[in-house]
């Protein structure tokens, strides 16, 4: 399987951990790529994510309507 390197921030980061504590995951790689796969999937159908959720924070765009970091 190919190996990835992407940096997140760190709320991100906070929220992997914790569901890897909560134990939805095994751990952090089996976490990303299952949020990764998810995510790809409700992309490609035009699923929606709902932004109202108190945690989500749209702090990927960098000022650039562009260019979204990860």
């Amino acid at each position: 399987m190919p190996t990835v390197s992407i940096t997140v921030p760190e709320h991100l980061e906070m929220r992997i951990a914790r569901l890897v504590e909560q134990d939805e995951f095994a751990d952090r790689e089996e976490a990303i790529e299952e949020l990764l796969s998810t995510g790809i999937r409700a992309f490609r159908t035009g699923g929606s994510f709902d932004n109202s959720d108190p945690d989500y924070e749209d702090d990927g765009m960098m000022g650039h309507e562009d260019e979204y970091v990860f």
